[in-house]
């Protein structure tokens, strides 16, 4: 792990992970770890990187035998990005669904009620989902 560089920005925490459930729990914990616990935006990001990863686990090859994730949070002066990185899914990408009172579909829906703006881009075979917070990451000096 590094901390923000003098230009700004900078990865504060990667990890990868198998894409097994229990790594939604694992996910959680080192988003927690990297955040100041004072900080207004640690629960929305912890729930968009749990939804994310679950998401990623649920409906992409890294939930298969041998699947991985890769959590990636960065911070720029009053900013954090936080990245997913699946595994892939043939034909199918990141979308807020219609709510139609079931159970299912709602991780999106959390993901762009919570982050500033959010998106995604595709890396090679995998898919990167990522989400942007405000933050009281300190300015570079």
């Amino acid at each position: 792990m590094s901390g923000v560089s003098a230009g700004g920005s900078g990865v504060i925490g990667a990890i990868t992970l198998p894409g097994v459930r229990r790594s939604v729990g694992y996910a959680r914990t080192f988003l927690r770890d990297l955040v100041p616990q004072d900080d207004p935006v640690l629960d929305d990001l912890v729930l968009v990187g749990s939804e994310t990863v679950a998401n990623a686990i649920t409906h992409t090859a890294s939930g298969h035998a041998g699947g991985r994730v890769t959590v990636v949070l960065t911070a720029a002066p009053g900013l954090y990005r936080l990245e997913v990185a699946d595994d892939g899914a043939a034909g199918s990408r990141p979308h807020v669904k219609r709510e139609n009172g079931s159970d299912n579909g709602r991780g999106m829906r959390i993901v762009d009620a919570l982050a500033l703006r959010w998106g995604w881009r595709e890396d090679g075979d995998r898919t990167v989902v990522w989400a942007e917070f405000p933050g009281s990451v300190p300015p570079a000096r």
